[in-house]
């Protein structure tokens, strides 16, 4: 197999730890965090609609650069179940020895090959990265700045629906695109005789960054037209009070204008001292830490939930993001826009914020609980969980495939009709086959291997099937799928809430820098280190590696209950995380709102809200 096949099978089962920390899409977050706590800062500065536009100029056109990575591969080349009588790619039980067909290590020009690959991939998501940075600091601040206090709440829950309906597309576009084989623009479909259930098939991953490419050069147009303001709603019914509770000086300007009319040396050296002035409020840290916890889990989620369905319940990759994508991730929408419209709706403080959030993320780790025993146990592999029953010999090779001249690196797993799933027809001991002419290609396609030595059963039925065995409990996917989505659902009513928090818990003219620091934060402590820390965890979980060129590739088998505990013990781990420090964050506010109504101020509306205010300006500009 060639080294540029090596890539494309990595976008399917790969050595988790190591995709993680060496795969190309990791640098869209070390782009992504590099610029966007200083492309924050001047967020009062700079047209940020225009800003938004340029971004989403920029990300499309990191996917078409990421696309094009495939127009310069190789054709993709997967392990042969059946071969004409010119080579020697066959995994029956033959006497002769075979010729393995793989290289000891790869040739200069794949080496060459890939390497090319692998940095067309990471200047794509360099920019892609760089593309996203301006999106949500200068999109939240701008709705924020514009929009009544009551409507806010809900138009930001509304801007993060849409937002979280992009992932939902996403796994749907790859569930569609995933069918599709990966050099279907290269060869004739009739000609590959594997299908999407075989864990040899590789879906055409390039055709999702074209299509979402695409889409995204159409809709970044718009934001070249908003204005740089616009009239803040409601604006009329204002008081000249509540103005000055926004900040108004006594010559008429706000401290964001004050910072507008400071030259550019002035406001770069004012960075410090703002970002100290953000940094020391209590609330605002410990909002984001759990905010850090939940961003983990989710990071945990996108990344590796379709692998876990896979392996747990036995679906397709196609149906695993077709059920993360229509299901999972809409909910957690509604639940979104749920949260939105109660903070409206009930005119919430930041102390009840903080009430409402705490009580979701305990809710959801009551759901979330059972999840750790909903799942399959390993199928049986023969020579791995289970033991051969005709015995092994002196150097422990199987007694009944001591003839056979097996590949080692084989894997075309085959299911016996003893229910034991074995690696290839060859470590099943198969001597035959029954093949059917494809009508299109006259090509063969395997219907039974037989005469199966090693399979226990009577030998006039000693047969097995191309494919895996799969799990017996597929009947659980249905409570998982219920239960994950509801807490879900119940954990997304924070997430308008804890941003809410953030901007209310700093003054007005720092927001966009606070949104900045959160997003700079979410990325260094959550989606950097997540992927890695799942996907370390997973790895503990594999108990057979498949290597080339002596090195471990890809994981065939996971003690499934391992992987279930550790996948999601993990991200029990970070929901509960996430409910101690809100929890921490209503016990701060009521403290204040009881230390301000020992004051006894007849102004009793948004206390809490106007001492965080008071505290975080005492070093304002």
């Amino acid at each position: 197999m060639t080294a540029t096949s090596d890539l494309k099978e990595s976008s399917g089962e790969e050595n988790t730890t190591r995709r993680c920390r060496k795969n190309p899409f990791y640098s869209i977050k070390v782009g992504n965090t590099v610029l966007i706590v200083f492309v924050s800062f001047f967020g009062s500065r700079v047209h940020r609609p225009r800003f938004i536009g340029i971004g989403a100029l920029i990300a499309s056109l990191a996917g078409f650069l990421m696309a094009s990575a495939h127009l310069i591969t190789s054709p993709y080349e997967y392990d042969h179940s059946i071969a004409n009588h010119q080579d020697n790619n066959t995994d029956i039980c033959q006497l002769s020895p075979l010729t393995s067909q793989f290289s000891m290590k790869p040739s200069e020009d794949n080496a060459h090959e890939h390497k090319s690959i692998l940095a067309l991939m990471f200047i794509g998501q360099l920019l892609l990265g760089i593309g996203g940075v301006p999106i949500q600091p200068f999109g939240i601040s701008y709705i924020d700045d514009y929009a009544s206090e009551r409507n806010s709440p809900l138009y930001i829950g509304l801007l993060f629906a849409i937002t979280t309906t992009g992932p939902a597309l996403a796994f749907m576009l790859g569930s569609a695109m995933l069918r599709f084989y990966v050099d279907i623009d290269k060869v004739s479909r009739d000609s590959i005789d594997i299908t999407t259930s075989d864990p040899r098939w590789v879906g055409a991953w390039w055709l999702g960054f074209l299509v979402s490419a695409s889409f995204l050069a159409v809709t970044c147009i718009p934001y070249f037209f908003f204005p740089r303001e616009m009239p803040k709603e409601g604006s009329e019914l204002r008081t000249s009070e509540n103005k000055t509770k926004k900040g108004l000086m006594k010559d008429g300007k706000t401290k964001a204008d004050l910072l507008k009319d400071l030259t550019l040396l002035e406001f770069i050296k004012s960075f410090p001292r703002i970002l100290l002035r953000t940094l020391r409020s209590p609330i605002f840290l410990l909002v984001v830490l759990a905010e850090v916890n939940l961003s983990a889990m989710v990071a945990g989620l996108a990344t590796f939930m379709a692998k876990f369905l896979e392996r747990q319940f036995t679906v397709t990759a196609s149906f695993a993001n077709l059920l993360i994508g229509g299901v999972n991730i809409p909910i957690a929408v509604v639940g979104i826009v749920t949260g939105g419209a109660i903070m409206k709706r009930l005119h919430l403080s930041l102390k009840r914020a903080a009430l409402m959030s705490t009580v979701s993320l305990f809710i959801c780790v009551l759901l979330a609980t059972p999840l750790l025993f909903i799942g399959c146990s390993t199928q049986k592999v023969a020579g791995l969980n289970t033991e051969y029953s005709n015995g092994y010999l002196d150097n422990n090779t199987p007694e009944c495939i001591s003839s056979c001249s097996c590949r080692t690196e084989a894997f075309n797993p085959v299911c016996g009709s003893d229910g034991v799933e074995y690696s290839s027809p060859c470590h099943a001991g198969c001597r035959n086959v029954t093949l059917e002419t494809m009508e299109k290609t006259k090509e063969p396609k395997v219907l039974t291997y037989t005469d199966c030595s090693c399979i226990s059963t009577d030998p006039s039925n000693a047969t097995a099937a191309p494919g895996q065995c799969g799990s017996s409990c597929s009947h659980l996917l249905l409570p998982f799928m219920v239960l994950s989505a509801l807490a879900g659902f119940v954990a997304s009513f924070s997430h308008t809430p804890s941003f809410i928090m953030v901007l209310r818990s700093v003054p007005p003219e720092d927001k966009s820098l606070a949104l900045g620091i959160q997003f700079m934060i979410l990325r260094v402590l959550a989606w950097m280190p997540g992927p890695v820390l799942f996907g370390s965890a997973i790895d503990t979980a594999c108990i057979s590696w498949e290597t080339k060129y002596n090195k471990k590739a890809s994981c065939r088998y996971y003690d499934n209950d391992l992987f279930r505990q550790r996948y999601l013990g993990l991200q029990l781990l970070f929901e509960c995380g996430a409910f101690f420090c809100f929890l921490m964050v209503f016990i701060i506010l009521s403290k204040l709102e009881t230390e301000r109504e020992g004051k006894k101020n007849p102004e009793m509306c948004k206390v809490t809200e106007q001492l965080v205010l008071d505290k975080s300006s005492n070093s304002s500009v």
